[in-house]
């Protein structure tokens, strides 16, 4: 009986700290992120997609948004796949991979698209190993 009570307590605590970790990367990936677009813009590259400009803030929303959907993500391989961390990171790998198409076919200038997958792969860079770091090999 106590083995089930710490078995039980030890699969919550490893759900908290997976949960806990992947907010403190989103927030930090959020953050990296707006400095990088603010930093671009500073040196004069456009935000503006299709004619409309992106606000920096939109980048850190967006990037907590999506990176708390990679923690979702985890959160179930962690239960579900054998091997959740190899799991998880060839899907967030792939899914990075794949978030970049829109910034390529994007109707923006050349540097525009660098900046825009540059904010991908710096958020990326954050959450995924950090969150890898809490789930089982």
């Amino acid at each position: 009986m106590t083995t089930t009570a710490n078995t039980t307590r030890a699969t919550t605590s490893t759900f908290a700290a997976l949960i806990g970790t992947g907010v403190i990367a989103a927030v930090a990936a959020s953050a990296a992120t707006m400095a990088v677009a603010a930093v671009g813009h500073a040196a004069g590259i456009s935000l503006d997609l299709d004619g409309a400009p992106i606000p920096v803030a939109g980048f850190g929303v967006l990037t907590v948004a999506f990176s708390l959907i990679g923690v979702v993500i985890a959160a179930l391989l962690s239960r579900f796949a054998r091997r959740p961390r190899r799991t998880f990171v060839r899907t967030t790998v792939v899914l990075t991979v794949l978030s970049l198409v829109p910034d390529v076919i994007a109707d923006a200038g050349t540097a525009t698209k660098a900046l825009l997958m540059l904010t991908h792969l710096v958020a990326a860079a954050i959450v995924i190993p950090a969150v890898a770091r809490r789930l089982t090999a």
